[in-house]
């Protein structure tokens, strides 16, 4: 199957004789492989597998472990994340856990499936016998391994550093991992396995926490985020601090000590370009095309006139030939000399020509004149125009009964016009009265400011008042009729007019179911309409004024105090703050790690802070030796004097003081505590494993397949390695 990687593959596979075994650390997190007896591994990668399809041919393709992003563009990444077969530090997806062993094979320069070399594999403390079986059956079916052996990830670290002096025989080895942290007790270099204890927290946990708080705290640059990236801010930035409430007041009072252990991680960020102000040589073209286009446009508008005044002239002059033709026609054949021109009258003929007439003035922009204006005051209401009106229909045919109700329509309609209008011209000339009142009070009085304070006060109680009456009426509204709870102020008020009109209601209907129903049989029972259409408040003239006021004192206060801002909507007194854009800046692509620094690796020794009721490192070492039989005098004693760190969690800064710390306080006063870490806390247990697979005794630690296929899983769960050979 294809596999896409950036590792080279070895080339000196064959130069290897079959009897050095192949060593194999498969960590939850990376997966090594190499040769026994070297020191380093031959291949690192993630232990991951994803297998997307190719956006253009469709193929599905194996990418396993580190892979070039640039590939990924290439490929169809939507429905196939990164997926490991590991479930809490032990194997159970062996399909996957197949994939990672081709690749790890083909990249060592295996040639073909058949592996003709002993492996040495490690596992998870007190691995369950059926992911061991698997695993078995794995190594033995698809790559032909002559024989295997499992062994502690933890416990070769911690004999490759027993070598080296690091720590002793006896101890306590603690191993946070990536997604489990493991404690073991070692008794004569060897581990007890009855007195190990497992917590499910780890770095996996420590980078998602982290994470999450850079994502809540930065959310519009959560796409640049990504494990990896967030992976390596952890191991560059994060440490544990000795006291997390003291270092947390540090940070809270922002003392000066907080300001230097704050980190801070620069995006990507490239500036705006500057525009640069246009040249006069660009200001003069740009204004000879803006003369062009205007110019065009007043070309356009004035062969759009002339037409217009054209048009108008001509229907001019067809209306006043029509009532010169219309004088020598007598009385009684206009109607049937109009049938064809389609009007009714001569005074409608009239009315069309004084439409015109004034249009075309407009046209040719002349003004209106006295004449004019006089005419346009008397023609609605004279009788000569509504001639039908005053007549009675007794006296008039179908025809002029029809003409007769269009008249009265238009008359009344043209009454209200005039109305309207006069009613405006009022208003103006108010408006108009009460502004100049007010210039004059304001450069005239004694005092500018009070009356701007005074201007600001009436406004702010109109307002107010307008608020309230938009609210009684909304609430009455919406809650008529469901009046249950009995409340001020809650939508159960209502205004006067429906007060009334309920109390008219009830009385009738309560006089009404007494006996008899004798409604409407006196003039007096029908006045009982008018009253429920007659409102009793102001709902109706209240408002409006009160509106029409509150916009004049607004433009008032906008002309003279210029740091007013009316309001957005009526009845809101305070000023709405106008939304503000402004470039991003360099500042703005900044990612600040301050407390989430010692935070996120806080939860190694409290988990209930991510959810995980268990206990912290401190804690399982404690648990750990509570959990040893009685073994003698000295054997606690012995065990903390040699606490022993490895795993990839244990490279923050300051755990070996804080694990120190926190266990001195679970032990007995004047106990001897000393906590030590691995050389390579990464690589030492690959190397522990290598040192201990070039050992001639190695061979008789491990099973074959022989001895697989005749014993079965049984013998596989009574399996265990002797760590001293």
């Amino acid at each position: 199957m294809p596999f896409i990687s950036r590792i080279q593959r070895q080339s000196d596979y064959n130069l290897f004789p079959s009897t050095v075994p192949i060593v194999i650390d498969n960590g939850a997190s990376y997966f090594r492989i190499g040769w026994a007896g070297e020191m380093n591994p031959r291949v690192i990668f993630r232990n991951i597998v994803q297998r997307p399809r190719h956006k253009t041919t469709g193929e599905t393709v194996t990418i396993v472990g580190d892979h070039d992003p640039a590939l990924l563009k290439y490929f169809d990444c939507t429905r196939s994340g990164p997926r490991s077969a590991f479930d809490s530090n032990v194997v159970y997806q062996f399909e996957i856990m197949e994939y990672i062993l081709d690749f790890g094979f083909d990249r060592l320069g295996a040639n073909g499936s058949e592996i003709d070399h002993p492996v040495l594999i490690t596992e998870c403390v007190c691995n369950p016998v059926q992911s061991r079986s698997k695993m078995a059956e794995l190594l033995f079916e698809t790559y032909g391994v002559p024989s295997v052996a499992f062994g502690v990830d933890a416990a070769f670290s911690y004999k490759y550093n027993q070598q080296l002096g690091v720590c002793d025989k006896d101890g306590l080895a603690i191993c946070p991992g990536f997604t489990t942290t493991h404690v073991i007790p070692f008794i004569e270099g060897e581990p007890v396995y009855r007195g190990s204890c497992r917590t499910n927290i780890g770095g996996y946990h420590i980078t998602d926490y982290l994470k999450q708080l850079i994502s809540l705290k930065y959310p519009h640059h959560m796409a640049r985020f990504t494990w990896e990236k967030v992976e390596d801010l952890k191991m560059e930035h994060c440490y544990i601090t000795p006291d997390y409430a003291l270092e947390a007041r540090l940070f809270q009072k922002g003392a000066k000590e907080a300001e230097d252990k704050t980190r801070c991680w620069q995006l990507p960020w490239i500036p705006p370009p500057v525009e640069e102000p246009p040249s006069e040589e660009e200001i003069a073209r740009k204004a000879a095309i803006k003369e062009k286009q205007g110019q065009r446009l007043r070309e356009m508008a004035e062969a759009k006139r002339s037409s217009r005044i054209n048009e108008l002239e001509n229907e001019l002059h067809g209306l006043e030939f029509l009532l010169e033709q219309l004088e020598q026609v007598e009385e009684d054949d206009i109607p049937s000399f109009l049938s064809a021109t389609g009007y009714l009258s001569k005074q409608e003929i009239e009315s069309a020509l004084l439409k015109v007439t004034q249009s075309l003035r407009k046209s040719k922009g002349e003004p209106k004149g006295d004449q004019a204006e006089s005419e346009e005051k008397t023609d609605p209401a004279t009788n000569e125009k509504f001639p039908l009106v005053n007549i009675p229909d007794s006296m008039l045919t179908t025809e002029q009964l029809k003409e007769k109700r269009r008249q009265l329509f238009l008359k009344t309609t043209s009454e209200g016009r005039q109305r309207a209008k006069q009613k405006r011209s009022e208003s103006e000339l108010e408006l108009e009265r009460k502004n100049q009142q007010d210039e004059e009070n304001r450069l005239y009085g004694e005092n500018p400011e009070l009356y701007l304070e005074q201007l600001r006060v009436k406004y702010k109680e109109i307002s107010e008042k307008v608020e309230q009456r938009k609210r009684l009426k909304t609430n009455g509204n919406h809650t008529n009729g469901n009046n249950t709870s009995g409340g001020v102020g809650r939508g159960e008020r209502l205004s006067a007019a429906q007060r009334e009109r309920m109390r008219l209601l009830t009385t009738a209907a309560f006089d009404r179911g007494k006996g008899e129903d004798t409604f409407g049989a006196r003039d007096e029972d029908w006045q009982l309409y008018k009253l429920m259409s007659k409102d009793n408040d102001d709902d109706d003239d209240g408002p409006d004024q009160d509106e029409a006021e509150l916009t004049r004192i607004s433009s008032r206060l906008q002309e003279v105090d210029p740091t007013f801002v009316p309001s957005s909507e009526l009845g809101t007194s305070q000023p709405v703050e106008v939304p503000r854009i402004r470039p991003l800046t360099k500042e703005d692509f900044q990612i600040v790690l301050g407390v989430e620094r010692f935070r996120c690796p806080e939860i190694l020794f409290h988990p209930n802070w991510i959810g995980v009721d268990q206990a912290g490192l401190d804690e399982m070492a404690g648990v750990s030796i509570r959990r040893l039989p009685s073994m003698g005098q000295g054997v606690e004693e012995r065990l903390t004097s040699s606490i022993f760190m490895t795993g990839g969690s244990c490279l923050f800064p300051g755990i070996a003081e804080r694990l120190e710390a926190g266990i001195r306080m679970i032990r007995p006063s004047g106990s001897l505590i000393k906590v030590v870490r691995a050389f390579d806390p990464v690589l030492d247990a690959w190397r522990g494993a290598a040192a201990y697979a070039i050992d001639p005794q190695f061979l008789t630690q491990t099973f074959s397949k022989t001895d697989y296929y005749e014993k079965g899983e049984d013998w596989l769960r009574r399996y265990q390695l002797r760590y001293s050979l």
